[in-house]
């Protein structure tokens, strides 16, 4: 009876999107004054309200997805005869990818004939969602659940990702970050640029001075290491700073222009770690693309 594609909403695709195709997702939560929140509908998603209340100090905390959640969801198409393909949000950065794990192994003994085949994304926001968007195309062309996986597999190690942040304390703050004092973004107005490891970690590799000059070398970095830009789609994601996502956008498409640009917000739980004023790119390069 053919396979599903379920994603989480980490992967910051907009609902509109998921539904035309047909994409499931798994929703993370997060936490306001004691109180669960889960964002269904990006379309209804206040972000400036969001992330203003960030700016004035309200603190979001999150946790990881339970093996039980997983559980759930997967069993409902498993019972139905689907086979499972999870793409989910970078190991490197959370735990939930392993609870997914257990759910397989736990759902494997009650459905032995079925697939479930999890994909690591070692991503984030569109870094995770662009995976899952190719995989529903490719499945539309009637590729089987193996040729999905094996060239998603290849695609996640090409796919560069590349971001800065106004704060990086909210990173820091969060764990999400390795191998730099959260103090940089703080002095001198200077601006850190940072990727996604080989294993999926956050990590910064260089700084600039000043926002502006910061969103031109993410423009840099996509014209020195896109390959074959006229048939892909690239994705941008701002937390409350959608002037400078169309700046950037308009800065690659006068460099190499792309088949399309995706822009998206930051949706609640990836965007309380990046933090307001967040910008990430998100497009394919070549499969050494991932720093060590």
């Amino acid at each position: 009876m053919g396979y599903i594609i379920i994603t989480d909403s980490a992967a910051n695709i907009p609902t509109e999107m998921t539904n035309k195709n047909d994409i499931k997702i798994i929703h993370l939560s997060y936490t306001l004054n004691g109180k669960e929140h889960i964002c269904k509908d990006t379309a209804k998603f206040n972000s400036h309200a969001y992330y203003e209340a960030i700016s004035n100090g309200l603190k979001v905390t999150t946790s990881q997805v339970n093996p039980q959640r997983y559980v759930d969801c997967f069993r409902e198409y498993l019972s139905g005869g689907q086979d499972i393909l999870f793409i989910g949000l970078s190991s490197g950065i959370s735990g939930s990818f392993n609870s997914a794990v257990m759910a397989k192994e736990q759902l494997l003994e009650e459905y032995p004939d079925r697939k479930i085949l999890l994909l690591d994304s070692l991503g984030a926001s569109m870094g995770e969602g662009l995976l899952a968007i190719r995989a529903a195309e490719l499945r539309a062309r009637g590729c089987s659940i193996d040729d999905v996986y094996s060239q998603l597999c290849d695609m996640r190690n090409r796919m560069f990702q590349v971001f800065t942040v106004d704060d990086l304390m909210h990173l820091k703050r969060g764990g999400r970050l390795s191998g730099i004092s959260a103090g940089i973004g703080t002095i001198l107005n200077i601006k850190p640029l940072l990727t996604g490891t080989a294993q999926g970690k956050i990590i910064a590799f260089s700084k600039v001075r000043g926002r502006k000059k910061s969103v031109e070398a993410l423009a840099a970095k996509y014209e020195e290491l896109v390959e074959q830009q006229a048939v892909q789609t690239i994705a941008i994601a701002h937390a409350d700073c959608e002037e400078d996502a169309k700046y950037l956008a308009k800065l690659i498409n006068g460099t190499k222009q792309p088949k399309e640009i995706i822009i998206v917000d930051y949706e609640p739980v990836t965007g309380s770690y990046v933090g307001p004023g967040a910008l990430a790119l998100f497009f394919l390069s070549h499969n050494n693309v991932r720093l060590k």
